[in-house]
């Protein structure tokens, strides 16, 4: 028997953020931790935010000590605030970091143990057991989809590793895609970001295992990235170009589900060790990763996923002899 899940509530568009503020007074949320990064602080982007969550009689508190890879300080940090302020649930404004972050948070504001006993790799899900603050994520990057996402990824203190934290309550209960939040958007972040969808897209469909779902979602946010990507580093104030990338990346992270593979296993730890922008830690290990996949697809399914991939590149006229000169020649061009 197969499980496919795809429960989280998806707001796309303009005035999309206007609805989700009234939809959570309607559920009887009334004091969220706010939490979001200092930069979108600075900018006031945040602020504009929190007037609307206002306006629907919303009193969020905000929380914006989150470092750009998220630390186990930030979690601790932010559930102190939460506890103290008696929030009943959370908004995660921002790109992954603050998602990531926000996931941390609502864990340990209703778990007494450190991060590291969470660790999904020694089953730490099995541990989180009592119930989770609702989750309402509104991304301000077209990268990482967490907004559509059951996991975190928080680097710990004593080991300086990433720990992935990961359950099903962890999911955001309604994510937020509105293009006019990502349009201030410097270039050279909408590039590395994008690069991380199409890698959640590439990766899943590639991923072992059976999931056809997954694999049409996969390779139309892959479609979606190659016309797309480019358009919004070029004109940041395109809002179709935002929107549909916005769109691409949570399909990447729905598609997912089905796995990742090389290019993440080598991407988390390069981040983490060297403070390198995920995005473009993937963008570095994404060329050679393929080329070593290409040369080892040796059965006709593999074989058929690659040409599939490269036919994409083909209809746009990006094609580049190998599906990895393909890849590599679009992260150039971005």
């Amino acid at each position: 028997m197969k499980q496919f899940n795809y429960p989280t509530t998806i707001l796309y568009g303009e005035g999309s953020l206007k609805e989700c503020a009234n939809r959570m007074t309607a559920s009887g949320c009334k004091r969220p931790l706010f939490v979001t990064d200092g930069t979108l602080v600075k900018l006031g982007l945040a602020g504009d935010v929190k007037k609307v969550f206002e306006a629907a009689g919303v009193k969020p508190v905000v929380f914006d000590e989150v470092h750009p890879n998220p630390i186990e300080e930030d979690v601790e940090k932010g559930a102190a605030v939460y506890k103290r302020e008696k929030c009943d649930s959370v908004i995660a404004l921002g790109g992954g970091s603050p998602m990531d972050a926000a996931k941390g948070i609502m864990l340990a504001a209703t778990h007494s143990e450190p991060l590291a006993v969470y660790d999904d790799a020694i089953g730490g899900d099995r541990k989180i057991v009592n119930p989770l603050p609702p989750l309402y994520a509104i991304p301000t990057t077209a990268g990482t989809g967490s907004e559509v996402g059951r996991a975190g990824v928080i680097i710990l203190r004593e080991t300086n590793n990433k720990t992935i934290l990961f359950h099903p309550t962890m999911l955001p209960r309604i994510a937020v895609l509105e293009p006019s939040l990502t349009a201030g958007l410097p270039p050279g972040v909408t590039a590395a970001t994008g690069i991380d969808a199409f890698t959640h897209c590439l990766e899943a469909y590639f991923a072992s295992g059976f999931h056809p779902m997954a694999d049409g979602v996969a390779l139309e946010g892959i479609r979606i990235i190659l016309r797309q990507l480019p358009v919004a580093v070029k004109d940041g104030k395109n809002l179709d170009a935002r929107a549909q990338m916005l769109l691409a990346a949570s399909m990447g992270a729905t598609a997912f589900q089905k796995g990742l593979g090389m290019i993440h296993s080598l991407a988390h730890p390069l981040s983490s060790e060297c403070g390198l922008h995920h995005g473009l830690a993937n963008a570095v290990m994404l060329p050679k990763s393929v080329e070593f996949l290409e040369r080892s697809a040796l059965n006709a399914d593999q074989r058929e996923r690659v040409a599939r991939v490269q036919s994409l590149f083909q209809e746009l006229g990006l094609a580049k002899g190998t599906l990895s000169g393909s890849c590599k020649a679009f992260i150039e061009s971005v």
